[in-house]
C-alpha cells in the first residue's frame, strides 16, 4: 500500500522571505492594518484570547515590531510636551478616536538660526539593548521589523502643516534646517536600533506620504530636493545591515515611483491606493511588477467599509489575478490602510478567507 506525504506549511516570516528573495511561498503571504478599535472589536467578535490568536484564526502573517524602550518621554524645556516639543489631544468621533495635534513648537520661527537652537530630541534617550533581549527570545515564527522614518509627517507636526508646505516653496531654509535635525536624529537612532538586532531584523518602515486622492502633494522636484536624498541614505543604512525596506505612500503617488525603486531602493510598496489616478493595479503591475513587491490593494475606503461580503471576495480575487500570484509574482494581501470602525467584522473575515480559499501558489 503506497504512502502519501504532506509538505508542511510555511511560517509567515517564510512566506515574506520567499517573496524578498523571489521565491515562491505556499501561498500568498497577508498583513493586517487596523485602528484600536477595529483590533478590540475583532478579538471580542472571533472570541480569540489575544492578538496572535487573532492572527492565527484569521492567517493573517503579520510581522512582529521591536523597538527601544525611551528614557525619556517629555521635552526637557515642557514636562507637557512629547519629546519632539509637541502637544496633543484625542478627538472622539463616537465609534473610536484620533490624535490631533494642538502645540507646534517650531510655528513661530522665521529663521533657519532659530530652528537649530531649538532642544531636538538625543538617541541617548532611548535604551536600546531591549531589542537585543527581546529578538534573543523570538521563535522566528513571524517577519522582524525594526526602524520607522517618516520625516516629513513629523516636520509637519512640529511646524505645522499649512507651514510645513509653505517652507518648501517659500522658506526652504527653514524646511531644510527642519528636516536636517530630524535626519540626523533618525539617522544615528535607526543605526542603533539596527546594531541591536544583531543581525536579526527583516525590514524597516520608510515612509512619507507623497500623494493626495486625487494627484501628488508635493512636485517632483521638491520631493528630490527636501526628501529623497536622506530617504536614500536611510535606506542605504539599513541595507548595510542586510535589512529591506518597506516603503508606504498614501494617494496619488505614480510619479514618485522611479525614483523609489531607482534611487532609494524599495522592496515593497505599501498601500496601493488603486482607485487614485495613476495608482491602477494593471499599470503598476506593467510597470514595476518585476522589481518590487505590492502590499495591501483591497479597498478600505469603499469596498471593505461599504461593500458586502461577496464584493470584498470578487475584490480580493481580482488583486490576486492581477498581482499574477498564481505564477509566482510577488503579493502581500491587505487593506490598503488601516481598517476603521465602520468595516464590518464580516466583511474583514471575508477578506482572509477568499485568500485561504483562492491563495495557494503550490
Amino acid at each position: 500500500m503506497g504512502s502519501t506525504t504532506t509538505q508542511a506549511a510555511m511560517t509567515p516570516r517564510q512566506r515574506w522571505l520567499a517573496l524578498f528573495s523571489r521565491q515562491t511561498p505556499d501561498r500568498v503571504p497577508t498583513d493586517f492594518w487596523c485602528t484600536p478599535e477595529v483590533y478590540g472589536r475583532l478579538v471580542k467578535d472571533l472570541g480569540c484570547r489575544d492578538e496572535e490568536a487573532l492572527w492565527q484564526q484569521l492567517h493573517i502573517d503579520r510581522p512582529r515590531f521591536f523597538g527601544p524602550t525611551p528614557l525619556r518621554r517629555n521635552h526637557p524645556d515642557d514636562p507637557q510636551a512629547g519629546i519632539w516639543g509637541t502637544k496633543g489631544v484625542k478627538i472622539d468621533y463616537g465609534s473610536g478616536s484620533y490624535g490631533e495635534t494642538t502645540f507646534h513648537p517650531l510655528a513661530h520661527m522665521t529663521t533657519a538660526a532659530e530652528i537649530h537652537r531649538f532642544r531636538w530630541p538625543s538617541p541617548d534617550d532611548y535604551d536600546y539593548q531591549v531589542i537585543t533581549a527581546a529578538l534573543e527570545k523570538d521563535d522566528d515564527f513571524r517577519l522582524r521589523n525594526a526602524g520607522v522614518y517618516e520625516p516629513f509627517l513629523l516636520y509637519c507636526s512640529m511646524r505645522s502643516m499649512e507651514k510645513a508646505f509653505e517652507d518648501l516653496a517659500l522658506d526652504p531654509d527653514i524646511a531644510e534646517a527642519g528636516l536636517g535635525h530630524i535626519f540626523d536624529f533618525h539617522h544615528e537612532h535607526l543605526r542603533r536600533v539596527f546594531e541591536a538586532g544583531k543581525g536579526k531584523i527583516d525590514f524597516m518602515y520608510l515612509a512619507e506620504d507623497l500623494g493626495a486622492q486625487t494627484g501628488p502633494l508635493m512636485s517632483l522636484d521638491m520631493y528630490r530636493r527636501f526628501l529623497l536624498p536622506n530617504q536614500k541614505k536611510m535606506a542605504d543604512l539599513a541595507r548595510s545591515f542586510g535589512i529591506k525596506i518597506f516603503y508606504h505612500t498614501d494617494g496619488a503617488a505614480y510619479q514618485f515611483l522611479p525614483d523609489l525603486i531607482d534611487v532609494v531602493g524599495i522592496d515593497i510598496l505599501n498601500p496601493i491606493q488603486w482607485r487614485c489616478p495613476g495608482m491602477e493595479r494593471q499599470r503598476l503591475v506593467k510597470d514595476f511588477g518585476h522589481r518590487i513587491i505590492f502590499h495591501g490593494a483591497v479597498d478600505n475606503q469603499h469596498t471593505l467599509p461599504f461593500g458586502s461580503p461577496a464584493d470584498v471576495r470578487q475584490e480580493v480575487r481580482e488583486n490576486l489575478d492581477i498581482f499574477r500570484v498564481r505564477h509566482g509574482g510577488r503579493y502581500i494581501c491587505a487593506p490598503c490602510h488601516n481598517l476603521q470602525p465602520v468595516t464590518p467584522t464580516a466583511n474583514i473575515v471575508a477578506m482572509y478567507e477568499t485568500l485561504q480559499e483562492f491563495g495557494s501558489l503550490k
